[in-house]
């Protein structure tokens, strides 16, 4: 399969930590982990649903110490990325999460931006940083962390709201990304994956959202569907942690081929792919087979992703251009 050039935007960067990169930070930072090897790990990325997920993703976290650990961990994902088409990655990390467990936010910024800072000399992958907000916890302490990122100074692109989604809807943080509008952040959230197509109307008319993480059950509301094709609102599509968490029951069933082709600005990304199976190569190639896509969708798929991404016009036309010329060889 030829490797198209992309954009990613839906990525975590706790979700790219490799078995083999937890173990090696864990005996680094002495910490003990409740599995005897790599291959134990591996047995447990069987997810009954996205909190099944989240309690083990959140676990593993602990392995992540110091500045140099997030900036491992970043770098190995831009490699990876760069392997996969990626030409542009604005990726997610989740402030909270490491806070709570008793690490500075300076460290978690500065490891992981000392790395996306090289990433264009290194890896020839334009970046940019958005801060998630965990849905799960306060209001209060979302807005606590984005008036100390914004102290701090460090830039980030945007702002994002993951975690467990059913029973947090987007109008929990209206305050908080009325907040980050006045700073001049973009804004994005997680909405309509397990949760109900209502929070994506939330998300769009009371967070003001440029862009939908998942929105995979948007289907289920013919006026939000339509609504969605005629703004071109960017849904970011992650098709194997989709199946991996039991949203849905096999990519064949995926929804992704009737979006596409119902108009809806579709991309496809990998979430969290050292635990949903694969990089966004291997999403591509999974619904290319599962759901016969052909070389017009996979050209469409990969120009809505750098349409949809917050780069600059330039960098938008520069990675269009290698499109179109990779596109000759599917």
């Amino acid at each position: 399969m030829t490797i198209l050039p992309v954009a990613e935007l839906h990525l975590h960067l706790e979700g790219t930590l490799e078995p083999e990169t937890i173990f090696s930070l864990a005996e680094r930072n002495k910490i003990a982990l409740p599995y005897a090897d790599v291959d134990e790990l591996r047995a447990r990325f069987d997810f009954a649903d996205l909190q099944s997920f989240l309690d083990l993703y959140y676990a593993n976290m602990s392995t992540l110490q110091t500045a140099a650990d997030f900036a491992e961990m970043t770098n190995a994902y831009l490699t990876r990325a760069a392997l996969a088409g990626v030409r542009h990655a604005e990726v997610f990390v989740d402030p909270q999460a490491h806070l709570l467990r008793g690490i500075a936010l300076e460290e978690v910024m500065e490891g992981i931006t000392s790395a996306l800072d090289a990433s264009v000399a290194n890896h020839g992958v334009s970046t940019g940083l958005i801060v998630s907000m965990l849905r799960d916890q306060s209001a209060e302490s979302a807005m606590d962390v984005l008036d100390d990122v914004i102290a701090l100074g460090t830039p980030i692109l945007g702002i994002g709201l993951d975690s467990a989604e059913v029973g947090h809807p987007p109008s929990k943080f209206v305050d908080v990304y009325a907040k980050a509008r006045a700073e001049g952040l973009h804004l994005v959230a997680h909405a309509g994956e397990e949760g109900p197509p209502g929070y994506i109307w939330e998300a769009l008319d009371l967070l003001g959202v440029e862009r939908i993480d998942h929105g995979i059950r948007c289907l289920e509301d013919a006026r939000l569907v339509d609504r969605l094709v005629t703004e071109r609102v960017p849904l970011t599509v992650c098709p194997l942690s989709n199946v991996s968490l039991k949203a849905v029951d096999h990519l064949s069933n995926h929804p992704l081929a009737a979006m596409l082709h119902r108009g809806l600005n579709v991309s496809v990304n990998s979430d969290d792919p050292s635990y949903f199976g694969g990089y966004v190569d291997d999403n591509l190639a999974g619904v290319r087979d599962a759901l016969a896509l052909d070389a017009d969708d996979l050209v469409t798929l990969a120009r809505n992703s750098v349409s949809a991404s917050f780069a600059g016009d330039g960098r938008k036309a520069e990675i269009l251009a290698e499109i179109t010329v990779a596109a000759r060889t599917l």
